[in-house]
């Protein structure tokens, strides 16, 4: 269980930066311009949501880093990934439920070369979303739930790990034990001594000698 929730926190985290990646690159919203040829402007989620890229990219490097850090850096770690995904879901939900003129202020103003959101305002007809924003909003959701099941289980990831140092280190203090009794068990044993010592007087029996002498 407590190498599943290490596994499966790192898992979650690296996902939901991946996906946050993937996602600033897709089109979010369109908007329609109130001129004569009602041009329509495709608006990226990194353009939507300017700190959408950079975002995703300090969780994915969170959720790397996850997996190897000790104790006191899980939960820092784990702090910080509830945060952002706190934070990146504020921002998205605003573009999921209010289509702000905000986001998509630059990509109109990169067309038309007007800037300012009042003058922008007055440009656009119409704004509407793709799927994007909202499947994004549930990322941002199960990052948060990743970052408070970090917290809930950090403290419990370092007992594998201690559990392998104590076997392992035990198994090292056995290793000379075992290799002195085996040096220990090559010395001459008590019945040798004596049938070495019966084959040397009966050699002086043969000789007509007295092996008590």
């Amino acid at each position: 269980m407590i190498r599943r929730a290490r596994l499966l926190s790192v898992v979650i985290v690296v996902l939901c930066g991946a996906l946050g990646v993937i996602s600033s690159t897709q089109t979010w919203l369109t908007v329609e311009l109130q001129d004569a040829a009602h041009h329509v402007l495709d608006v990226p989620g990194a353009s939507a949501v300017p700190v959408l890229a950079p975002l995703s990219l300090a969780v994915l490097a969170l959720g790397a880093a996850l997996s190897i850090v000790g104790t006191a850096l899980r939960y820092v770690f784990g702090a910080l990934a509830f945060f952002i995904g706190a934070v990146l879901a504020w921002l998205t939900a605003r573009v999921v439920f209010e289509h702000p003129v905000s986001a998509v202020a630059s990509v109109v103003t990169d067309s038309t070369g007007i800037a300012g959101e009042e003058s922008v305002a007055g440009l656009v007809a119409s704004i509407s979303a793709t799927a994007w924003p909202a499947v994004t909003l549930a990322v941002w959701a199960l990052l948060i739930a990743a970052g408070a099941f970090v917290l809930a289980t950090a403290h419990s990831w370092s007992r594998t790990g201690r559990r392998y140092r104590t076997d392992h280190a035990a198994k090292a203090e056995a290793a000379p034990t075992g290799g002195s009794a085996a040096h220990a068990g090559d010395g001459p044993r008590p019945h040798d001594a004596a049938g070495s010592r019966a084959i040397d007087d009966w050699d002086d029996l043969s000789r007509g000698e007295d092996p008590t002498a």
